[in-house]
């Protein structure tokens, strides 16, 4: 999920912002007219929230509990995209779609992902490897770790994929500050939330005719060692961190919130949901209507169309 911004305003195949962002955001070619990438560490200015106003409904599918195949899922969004674009096609209302899960065991790249970043052969990857239309570099996802698949239709927020990452960042930070006393913030020059070193968070979008897909990972009790068979969003001189690592090193120092410390893996995934849950409908005033998640079309048999590229 490493930033591979692709913007999209035609009917035409989507093209892309200096063809990728990769995690080290640069300048688009238009001019950004909100001030979003001057966020303070944990404090919101007010132009980051839309002002108050009755709350739009969003479609949550909660699966934040299971370990759903990556392709599955990939391709359960660009249908979802789909939908979403007939409807706008009809001037018909579009809602959001809201997606959270955790991942079987993969590694996924973007469309211009290099291999140099890959710690392993890939005829012998000790995980599946896949390259999506995406852009960035490899990352790894798998137990452990929440993803959020938000699934919105910017015309129902605001119109500025720049205002859109930096919301995404704003719903990690907080979850980080409130729930856990992690005072994680913004790096200047990449994408994410990070807390010194260590990315936390890592946020990868597509966006095609104002639609966005694909959307953030934060590692909880995820297992890291994963990570050293890659170059994490192809970035050499920094690592990857967890929250469970964090409130361990919390609890050692004494530090942190005492009733975080001594809990399982399960029950900091479930913290950590409520909250990335209820942050989310705060930064995006959304109205969450879950969805009975039997529907999902890999629960159903469903056959799987337009799959990611299987690299090996």
């Amino acid at each position: 999920m490493i930033l591979g911004v692709t913007y999209h305003v035609s009917s035409n195949p989507t093209c892309s912002i200096s063809k990728h962002l990769n995690d080290r955001e640069r300048s688009p070619p238009w001019t950004v007219v909100s001030n979003l990438n001057r966020f303070s560490d944990h404090k919101t200015p007010k132009s980051t929230v839309l002002s108050p106003e009755p709350r739009k409904p969003c479609e949550y599918y909660d699966l934040h509990k299971e370990l759903v195949p990556y392709q599955e899922a990939w391709s359960w969004q660009k249908s979802i995209v789909k939908e979403k674009k007939a409807l706008i096609e009809k001037n018909t209302d579009c809602p959001d779609t809201l997606i959270v899960l955790q991942h079987q065991p993969v590694y996924t790249m973007g469309t211009g992902s290099s291999e140099e970043f890959l710690n392993f052969d890939m005829k012998n990857a000790p995980y599946d490897v896949y390259r999506t239309e995406r852009g960035g570099e490899v990352t790894y996802h798998g137990p452990g770790q929440l993803v959020m698949y938000p699934v919105i239709n910017l015309r129902n927020h605001k119109m500025d994929l720049h205002w859109y990452l930096r919301a995404l960042e704003e719903v990690v930070i907080r979850v980080l500050s409130k729930t856990f006393s992690i005072k994680a913030s913004r790096l200047e020059g990449f994408t994410g939330v990070w807390l010194g070193n260590q990315k936390l968070a890592a946020i990868g979008i597509r966006v095609t005719k104002w639609i966005t897909y694909h959307g953030l990972a934060l590692n909880v009790s995820t297992e890291l060692t994963p990570f050293n068979w890659i170059v994490p969003c192809g970035i050499r001189e920094r690592t990857v961190g967890s929250i469970k690592g964090l409130v361990g090193e919390c609890q050692s120092t004494g530090r942190g919130k005492t009733n975080i410390h001594d809990r399982s893996d399960s029950q900091l995934i479930d913290i950590a949901h409520k909250s990335l849950i209820n942050e989310f409908s705060e930064v995006f005033q959304l109205d969450l209507h879950h969805k009975v998640s039997s529907f999902c079309p890999f629960r159903e048999g469903k056959p799987v169309n337009s799959p990611a590229e299987k690299v090996i």
